[in-house]
């Protein structure tokens, strides 16, 4: 009769929403990715000129992971490919501003199937054919307004992106574990005056040395650095938030960038200025505090890690791999090597790279074109700096490398002896079989996951040398593919 009672209680609506609302072992989870934020651009990662206490205070409460890497360094297919855990030519969303299809996988659907509340908050740049997946998205447009998820207010004007994060982390449900993805639109350029109340001064900043040291250049370094300091002031918000609500031992906290800073020869190229990328992650119950681990891991990863800790099955869609056993041990190791690979991006272009902890082989597709910076940037006074010393000579041959044409068609570097891969050694005999091994790693990779050349190029929207709109500007559009071709040989 006491079993019978007790099964009948547990089977009534309150006793039946208690349980659910306490899931054993599901963290919350809360993903934040940063707009163009280089890996080493915080204090965390030894950059100690930009003022980010909490990033850094994520990193001592957490793990630091050394060698992370995004799939594309490009805004939207990089969040596509991150979403998916796909590869971005194969999530066909691969080019700048193309939409994430409807058939695609998220993971995000994962979660919200199996009970967890979803929220997307800030930059969306995913497309209209995914907001489904979420139950809650908070866009504000490129114009930087946000609304108020629970009253439906206009909030104050922020071009941070972050300014519905709170208002997001205070309507969720309470009997729910709960997912959100925060995505800021800070450091992304244009850059204006005074975006934080203490401006950080342009001799302080590091001038990376792929770029001339100009007052352009240190200005605006300057502008960046006051950006990622105000997504850092976001970032610690939401800490206290998590805090405040008494959920913060169970969430995990992930943080990562799109891709690198939004400079000549680092947004949208296949070097480590482009593609490495910070990645921290903080989760008082599970996570050892300053923790450091030096594995290789890819974007594409991160979509089975967050199944793999919620207890879900990992679909077959997936290309990545799960980095959960790296959580609670540092020193595992996932992965030999990480793939990733260059598309349209305001510019033609299709480049493939494969890295391993030491050596990087990139495979330039479209050779006769230029290492060209994305359009912004392009625009940008740094540029115009770079223009000026180009003209007269002097640019050093590093800093000329995004004139240069042709560019080779395979590229290797030792990454640790040659951190900047200045110096290309694709055609040095000592280091044959290792280019051998590569090329030969980076074509089975291809064949693996179906990367085919397009049968036709896809025109510029900008012109190379002003980055100003073209007369003709028009979107790309998805063409046919054709089958894998190693050389990525096509018609112009």
């Amino acid at each position: 009769m006491a079993l019978f009672c007790l099964l009948l209680f547990a089977l009534t609506p309150a006793f039946r929403g208690q349980y659910l609302a306490q899931p054993v072992n599901r963290p919350n989870i809360v993903l934040i990715i940063a707009d163009d934020q280089a890996w080493d651009d915080s204090g965390a990662y030894g950059n100690k000129k930009i003022r980010t206490p909490n990033i850094d205070r994520l990193a001592r409460e957490g793990m630091k992971f050394n060698r992370a890497f995004v799939a594309i360094s490009s805004c939207s297919p990089s969040r596509s490919s991150l979403i998916t855990g796909r590869y971005p030519h194969s999530t066909d969303a691969e080019q700048l501003h193309w939409p994430l299809p409807a058939e695609q996988v998220t993971f995000v659907e994962k979660l919200k199937a199996a009970g967890y509340w979803t929220a997307a908050s800030g930059k969306w740049h995913l497309g209209d054919y995914v907001r489904d997946r979420f139950d809650l998205v908070d866009d504000p447009g490129e114009a930087g307004f946000q609304t108020d998820p629970q009253t439906g207010k206009m909030l104050a004007k922020d071009d941070s992106g972050a300014a519905g994060w709170l208002p997001t982390l205070r309507q969720r449900p309470k009997d729910k574990p709960f997912f959100c993805w925060f995505a800021a639109l800070d450091p992304h350029r244009d850059y204006v005056e005074n975006s934080i109340p203490n401006p950080h001064r342009p001799a302080d900043v590091i001038v990376p040395p792929y770029l001339p040291d100009t007052p352009e250049v240190r200005r605006e370094l300057a502008l960046y650095y006051d950006e990622i300091a105000r997504l850092d002031g976001h970032i610690g918000s939401v800490m206290t938030e998590l805090e405040q609500q008494g959920v913060a031992d169970n969430t995990l906290i992930l943080f990562i960038s799109d891709n690198g800073r939004p400079f000549p020869r680092a947004k949208t190229t296949l070097y480590d200025s482009g593609i490495k990328t910070p990645l921290i992650a903080r989760w008082p119950k599970k996570i050892r505090r300053g923790a450091v681990a030096n594995g290789l891991v890819s974007s594409v990863d991160l979509a089975p890690t967050i199944l793999q800790l919620s207890g879900l099955p990992i679909p077959p869609t997936v290309q990545g791999k799960s980095f959960a056993t790296m959580l609670t041990n540092p020193g595992a190791k996932t992965r030999q090597e990480i793939y990733a690979e260059k598309n349209w991006h305001d510019y033609e272009d299709r480049a493939r790279a494969v890295r391993t902890e030491r050596f990087k082989y990139i495979r330039n597709d479209y050779p006769d074109l230029p290492l060209t910076t994305s359009a912004d940037s392009g625009r940008s006074p740094t540029m115009d700096a770079i223009r000026r010393l180009r003209d007269a000579g002097g640019l050093t041959p590093e800093q000329s490398r995004i004139f240069r044409t042709p560019r080779p068609t395979e590229e290797l570097y030792d990454v640790i002896a040659d951190p900047h891969e200045f110096k290309n050694l694709a055609a040095d005999p000592r280091h044959a079989g290792t280019l051998a091994a590569l090329r030969e790693k980076l074509n089975q990779w291809g064949r693996e996951t179906n990367d085919v050349v397009p049968p036709r190029r896809t025109p510029d929207e900008f012109d190379r040398e002003t980055g100003q709109p073209l007369p003709n500007r028009t979107r790309p559009r998805p063409a046919k593919k054709e089958i894998f071709s190693p050389t990525g040989t096509t018609g112009r």
